[in-house]
């Protein structure tokens, strides 16, 4: 049998680091090992049942064939009601396009507009995925240091010095994945005003947290901040983290007509349509009764103040106060160069996780994963026990340090 040797697209790619920790989490777990599990970027909620009475009944009325490249006509109404509500823009059936989660939407979106060298500027820290989903699609990843004297955000100068005649989009993701930031009005206002001499260029924004924010003021999207910018725009959002519905699959996004044409046409080929059951469920939780958002909101609070507290409290470590999402990023400085008690030096961030798996049975993800050290990211998807175990655990291995 030949050797398999896989495409350039694959080889210049590394798996997702989230994925790979949640893989070997599973793997602990199988070998008898007990984990504290902070990796892990979905709720521990259920999918709310009336979500999944929508699913049955599409079921029971035989909704289980193909649908239109982009949706059901019930879905394509639920989200144009949906971005116009948050966004406070109308958009067209034809400006909106649906996917296999939010995830797919944004890489068939850069597999339809990236060619060889167009570069694509991604705050960092970021998504995991961002820079290797333009990797694949033959873009070049431009790498901006959002340290956390500007609260881990882009600012204009920032993103002034970035642009050149080769960038073809910018993102922004808030809240944040990992580090729950969410830019305010006014932030998306100075980005925006630089945006406006760039004519040339996209913004992607990630807003799959959007409902999960603490703050009084409700969370502002790009184009609601800069009408003007949204014929180049592309607001991408889904259902997985809002309504517990990861293992749904089911993300959309709202951008200007000829882009979207560009990802539907591909849409058609990769995968016909997404699944009839998942947008039936979708449609109900874009329209159905919102209390469970409202509530689990609450539930996160309640988690996030208790793991910033605790993990504050731990020599060596400081926690910024996320404003969404339900992650929080962690500075480790402060153990960096420290002695394990087998004698190993603690020289970086990954060095440090690995520890604190080793040795207080706790997963969290190294800052370096996601572009910014030395850090790590803990999720408080998690129940209130687990963190307040896994603080215990983690200040426990951190004392143990010379």
């Amino acid at each position: 049998m030949p050797e398999f040797v896989p495409a350039s697209r694959v080889t210049r790619i590394k798996s997702s680091p989230s994925v790979a920790a949640a893989a070997r989490v599973r793997e602990l777990k199988a070998e008898g090992r007990w984990i504290l599990d902070l990796t892990v970027g979905e709720p521990d909620f259920d999918t709310p049942q009336h979500i999944k009475d929508a699913a049955i009944a599409a079921i029971g009325r035989g909704e289980t064939k193909y649908t239109s490249v982009t949706g059901t006509p019930e879905l394509q109404k639920a989200i144009l009601q949906t971005l116009h509500r948050k966004t406070g823009q109308q958009y067209a059936p034809g400006e909106i396009t649906i996917g296999g989660g939010g995830k797919q939407v944004i890489f068939t979106a850069f597999m339809a507009t990236l060619d060889a060298g167009d570069e694509v500027v991604i705050p960092a820290p970021y998504w995991v995925s961002y820079p290797d989903m333009v990797l694949a699609n033959e873009g070049t990843p431009v790498i901006v240091s959002c340290g956390e004297d500007t609260g881990f955000k882009l600012t204009p100068e920032a993103l002034a010095g970035a642009l050149t005649e080769r960038t073809k989009w910018v993102i922004l993701n808030t809240p944040s994945n990992p580090t729950g930031a969410v830019y305010s009005r006014e932030e998306l206002a100075g980005l925006a005003a630089v945006l406006k001499d760039h004519p040339a260029v996209y913004v992607l924004t990630d807003e799959i947290y959007d409902d999960i924010h603490f703050g009084e003021e409700p969370i502002t999207s790009l184009v609601a901040v800069a009408p003007e910018l949204k014929d180049r725009v592309l607001v991408t959002n889904g259902v997985s983290k809002a309504y517990a519905m990861t293992g749904w699959r089911l993300g959309y996004a709202g951008g200007p007509a000829p882009l979207v044409a560009a990802i539907n046409k591909l849409q058609s080929q990769m995968s016909s349509c997404p699944s009839s059951i998942s947008q039936a469920a979708a449609a109900a939780a874009l329209t159905g009764d919102q209390a469970f958002v409202r509530e689990s909101v609450e539930v996160y609070r309640e988690r996030r103040d208790a793991a910033v507290s605790g993990l504050n409290a731990v020599k060596g470590l400081e926690c910024a106060t996320p404003d969404g999402a339900f992650y929080a990023y962690v500075n480790c400085a402060g153990v960096i160069g420290k002695t394990t008690p087998d004698g190993r030096k603690i020289t970086n961030d990954e060095d440090f996780t690995l520890y604190l798996l080793e040795a207080a049975s706790v997963a969290v993800i190294q800052g370096s994963a996601y572009g910014l050290s030395p850090y790590f990211r803990i999720s408080y998807a998690t129940g209130l026990p687990v963190i307040e175990e896994s603080i215990a655990a983690i200040e426990k291995a951190v004392t143990a340090l010379a």
